[in-house]
């Protein structure tokens, strides 16, 4: 989290936080108890959430955005970049479409990611929306 463990961010997200206490999940900050959610955290934040993933998958991405500071992490850790293509009229889709021009891996259908990364431990292939 962008904050400390005492401040969700936004509030709207607070059935999501309970829900991932509840079902043995793990939330995790680098932030202490207090710590309120400024713009500067959230990058870190970014950091830390692409270093414990197997790969990135970008579904959306202004010409600057966090998501592309998030891809940089990544990149920097050796994961996969995995790029949804968008319609080139959307703002939201310029920083997509570029990934893909550098040569991230376009993706249009999930299963693509998983056949990508190769056989995972179960628990890594069970995805639940919560």
């Amino acid at each position: 989290m962008g904050p400390g463990l005492d401040s969700v961010y936004p509030p709207e997200n607070r059935t999501i936080f309970e829900k991932i206490i509840e079902t043995d999940g793990a939330v995790i900050s680098e932030y202490v108890i207090g710590t309120k959610p400024i713009a500067r955290n959230f990058p870190e934040r970014n950091r830390i959430i692409s270093g414990i993933s197997n790969g990135v998958m970008v579904v959306e991405a202004k010409e600057k955005s966090g998501t592309l500071i998030t891809v940089d992490f990544a990149l920097e850790q050796g994961k996969e970049v995995y790029v949804i293509p968008g319609n080139i009229d959307n703002l939201n889709s310029y920083g997509t479409n570029r990934l893909i021009k550098e040569g991230a891996k376009m993706i249009t259908e999930p299963e693509e990611i998983l056949e990508d990364l190769g056989p995972l431990p179960r628990s890594d292939r069970e995805i639940e929306i919560l």
